[in-house]
């Protein structure tokens, strides 16, 4: 038995070994497109994302929304300290109602919340209140 009488079955063998890397590889190369593909889709809608909040968190406006935080509830009730983009509020004794009016009309602003502490005392609401924008 010599080599010579297998090579038709060793050349086709030969080409279903190229033919089957040529698969995987094809299979390889197209899947890593199309991950890439998926990134790159990901990557545009992040950018359009920072670009649609930096658009919202340079609005004029804010500081006029953030004023409304003052007179949801009574003068006596607020500790107010506002500095340029920063402000600190402290909101002592309020009700039920008025503490979630706060914290709807607080958590629709566009600002970012450094520190908000919420305490119970009694019937009443204590809250602290830090934001920037």
């Amino acid at each position: 038995m010599s080599w010579r009488e297998y090579q038709n079955e060793i050349i086709a063998l030969a080409a279903l070994g190229i033919m089957f890397f040529a698969y995987i590889y094809k299979y390889n190369s197209v899947s890593s497109s199309t991950q890439e593909a998926k990134k790159i889709q990901r990557t545009i809608e992040e950018v359009k994302e920072v670009a649609a909040l930096k658009k919202i968190w340079a609005d004029k406006k804010t500081d006029k929304r953030v004023e409304a935080l003052h007179t949801l509830v009574p003068t006596d009730k607020i500790k107010w300290q506002k500095k340029s983009k920063k402000l600190t509020a402290k909101y002592t004794d309020l009700r039920a109602n008025e503490l979630n009016k706060l914290i709807t009309k607080v958590l629709n602003l566009p600002v970012r919340i450094t520190f908000l502490d919420v305490t119970k005392r009694g019937a009443n609401y204590n809250v602290e209140l830090k934001c920037k924008w």
